[in-house]
């Protein structure tokens, strides 16, 4: 019998496991959709290779097994199933590794930490088992009903790490945050296991802090790197985990694309669509099929402060997205609440061109004020929301060219 390797649960089309564990060289891995009733039959008449095991099915496995590790009984949950030379099945928790190791790569040491864990559920325990085994001094969890809640957490405003546990902010509820950090001011580092978006609003807030800090999709590809281990018994390095990661995040990341009305941001999001093999949506174009009204007619029936607003909200829809390519309008940056939906998942563009090359047909505010008080009142603005500035002088295709080069070279970092 061929061996099987691959996930099991209840629902998994939104799954990263499958292209991890082909990265890791593992052909075999697949998803297997199963019912409560299905499971046991499962595991008892195929030939297990290895298998991941997710909710809800996590402690489910656990009378399947022969043994569990330490970190698995500490949690009260297994991910990671791995036959022995006679078929039994042994349970292992490599979410916990997972964990430690974003905890790590961003130099967040639990050691004598006051820590606060947000969430009660599998994910809480994985977190509670970590900051025990690495050094805690004290731990607190907060839920919605508990004695720790939403409502008293300035009782621990001397915390130095906080965790993360909770679905709060993960798409499709982009946006979202638990806690306002400011309520932690001696907080050292902040974790949160989400992934999609890749930067949620609380690690958002804590970048604009300076706080170090990680999201989940390392931690998603490290206890994937070492279920790997487990299952043919050999050390991957972590280099490994840092290859996948940036391999995924530069799949899931977006190409803004942002600068002054007529700075070429149509033409070479075009381009960049044609090179990249990606959906190319353009802000205005969305509001104009939504309304059915091109961009002048919106500016004379429901004024600038209209417009904004519809902009706003294509901005937001847009944002949650990934792999895209995503071209703004140019007055995008005149509302500061736009940057926070574009950054979380892309890597934001200004193309730069000379004044006298910007044309102003069919823009109502060039047409309206003159190009160099625009680009004058802007210059701080697109400063604020850029990652890198482009120079669109020479022609398109270079602009374009040059964007996809350093996409590749910086979007996975």
């Amino acid at each position: 019998m061929t061996k099987l390797f691959g996930l099991i649960g209840e629902t998994l089309k939104h799954s990263w496991s499958v292209p991890i564990h082909h990265e890791l060289g593992c052909e075999a891995y697949r998803l297997y959709e199963l019912k409560a009733e299905e499971l046991e039959p499962f595991l008892k008449e195929n030939e297990i290779g290895g298998l991941n095991v997710t909710i809800p099915y996590k402690k489910t496995v656990i009378p399947c097994c022969a043994s569990i590790d330490p970190y698995a009984a500490a949690i009260g949950s297994v991910n990671t199933l791995v036959p022995d030379e006679n078929g039994q099945l042994h349970g292992f928790n490599t979410d916990a590794l997972g964990l430690s190791y974003i905890a790590r790569r961003s130099s967040i040491s639990f050691r004598n930490a006051k820590v606060i864990i947000l969430g009660s559920g599998g994910t809480s325990l994985t977190a509670r088992a970590v900051a025990r085994q690495e050094g805690a001094r004290e731990i607190i969890v907060v839920s919605r009903s508990g004695e720790n809640n939403y409502t008293n957490l300035a009782h621990h405003a001397d915390a130095d790490i906080l965790i993360n546990t909770t679905p709060v902010g993960m798409y499709p509820h982009n946006g979202e945050r638990p806690v306002d950090l400011t309520i932690f001011p001696s907080l050292r580092g902040v974790l949160d296991v989400i992934y999609n978006p890749q930067r949620t609003s609380l690690l958002m807030q804590a970048e604009a802090m300076d706080i170090p800090h990680s999201g989940g999709l390392p931690m998603l590809v490290a206890q994937a790197v070492r279920a790997e281990e487990k299952f043919f018994g050999k050390a991957i390095p972590d280099s490994e985990i840092e290859r996948i990661t940036a391999i995924l995040r530069r799949a899931m990341t977006n190409i803004i694309l942002i600068g002054m009305p007529g700075s070429g941001k149509t033409t070479i999001g075009e381009m960049l669509a044609k090179m990249s093999e990606r959906e190319a949506v353009d802000i205005d174009e969305e509001i104009v099929k939504t309304t059915g009204c091109s961009i002048p007619e919106l500016f004379q029936t429901i004024g600038e402060d209209g417009f904004r607003r519809m902009e706003t909200d294509a901005v937001r829809k847009a944002g949650k997205e990934s792999g895209k390519i995503i071209m703004t309008g140019g007055g995008v940056v005149t509302r500061p609440e736009n940057y926070a939906p574009l950054h979380q998942n892309g890597r934001i563009y200004q193309l730069e061109r000379a004044l006298f090359r910007l044309p102003v047909d069919g823009r109502p505010i060039s047409q309206k004020t003159p190009v160099e008080e625009i680009a004058r009142n802007r210059a701080p603005l697109y400063q604020a929301f850029r990652d890198v500035l482009v120079s669109n002088n020479a022609s398109p295709e270079e602009a374009a060219k040059m964007i996809w080069k350093d996409f590749n070279e910086n979007s996975g970092n």
